[in-house]
């Protein structure tokens, strides 16, 4: 039976197109291009090699005296029509203080995580608790501008270290732990984001848009479900099938950390990882599991926190105004009858004057 005769075929490049010069490794099955959204670089010639130390020194010194916007988080989680909250979520604003030995380059490196379980609550406890700590064992203790080579290989391994160590716990019971859970973490170093996501868990980016007058909200995670064309490749050559849109016609995600009865049929706890570079108009950063987004869509979550900002401009503080929009989209979630566990956490945005 060809699981794939009712799917397209994904688009190939155009012969003319030259592919990017980037590095990539295989994890498993997946495929990882640490690189592919980093500029190329330059084909100048013919520079003199005291101007290039000059400007490599000039862009040591502007990112010394770099203004980093102010950014804070909030949160809000229910329980909802579940019998247990399996949802954990961290924010952790001076992560830095916990990377040893970091170098004295990076001033802000901040987490924000939220892990969304299921067939249980021991993975989604377990990743919260250690994820970020192999995140930081195995930080980079370079300065600032080669960090930007290794944190996406620093990330893939944290998650990949994460898992094994998860799944060798839960082998060590009887009967064996059958856990599994999503990740959505963003990870901010100075001022840019990285993106790292497993499963259904989202984050957006709430950013104004001068040209229409308008806010509007920026995905910066992809779903991994099992019916996504290339997901269900991986799976179906791993020796695993989709089947009413789950693998094996259970889990309901492509990749998490934990389940591992299915890891050699095609779930992996390989992460996507994103790079956004934030700006002046950026407002502020969204992560929720998907029992939010089973009921809002990305617009709607954006006009709920603005709406909240609205509300309480007279006098109250920012602090209110985002744990009143945290505690809304929840509470709403819940009202909507989205079923399952609802958390959201919100890292506000804010340019220093």
């Amino acid at each position: 039976m060809d699981l794939f005769d009712d799917l397209p075929e994904p688009g190939k490049p155009k012969e003319s197109e030259a592919p990017p010069a980037t590095e990539t490794l295989s994890w498993g099955t997946v495929k990882v291009d640490f690189f592919s959204d980093l500029p190329l670089p330059s084909s100048t010639k013919g520079v003199k090699r005291k101007l290039e130390e000059k400007n490599s020194f000039d862009d040591c010194s502007n990112k010394k005296v770099e203004d980093l916007y102010a950014i804070q988080g909030f949160s809000a989680e229910r329980k909802g029509e579940r019998d247990e909250m399996q949802d954990f979520h961290l924010v952790i604003e001076d992560f830095h203080k916990h990377v040893p030995d970091i170098h004295s380059s990076v001033s802000r490196l901040s987490y924000y995580a939220v892990f969304d379980g299921h067939g249980g609550v021991r993975a989604s406890k377990f990743t919260s608790t250690h994820l970020h700590e192999n995140m930081a064992l195995k930080f980079p203790k370079v300065p600032l501008q080669q960090i930007e080579k290794e944190i996406k290989r620093t990330i893939t391994e944290a998650f990949k270290k994460t898992d094994e160590e998860f799944l060798k716990q839960a082998t060590k019971t009887k009967p064996s732990w059958k856990d599994g859970t999503t990740a959505i973490v963003v990870l901010v170093l100075q001022n840019i984001l990285y993106i790292a996501n497993l499963g259904d868990s989202k984050a957006i980016l709430c950013r104004y848009n001068k040209e229409s007058g308008k806010h509007v909200a920026i995905p910066l995670s992809t779903d991994h479900s099992p019916q996504d064309y290339v997901e269900r490749m991986r799976i179906q050559k791993s020796g695993g099938h989709v089947r009413d849109g789950r693998v094996m016609g259970v889990i309901e995600v492509s990749r998490s950390i934990g389940d591992g009865q299915y890891k050699a049929l095609g779930i992996t706890c390989i992460p996507d990882i994103k790079r956004c570079q934030l700006t002046d108009d950026d407002v502020f950063i969204l992560l929720a599991c998907d029992g939010l987004w089973k009921v809002f869509t990305s617009d709607e979550v954006i006009e709920v926190v603005l709406n909240s900002k609205k509300e309480n401009t007279s006098g109250s503080s920012t602090e209110i105004c985002y744990e009143t929009a945290c505690n809304r989209l929840v509470n709403e979630a819940i009202r909507k009858h989205s079923g399952d566990n609802v958390t959201v956490v919100i890292a506000s945005i804010k340019k220093h004057l």
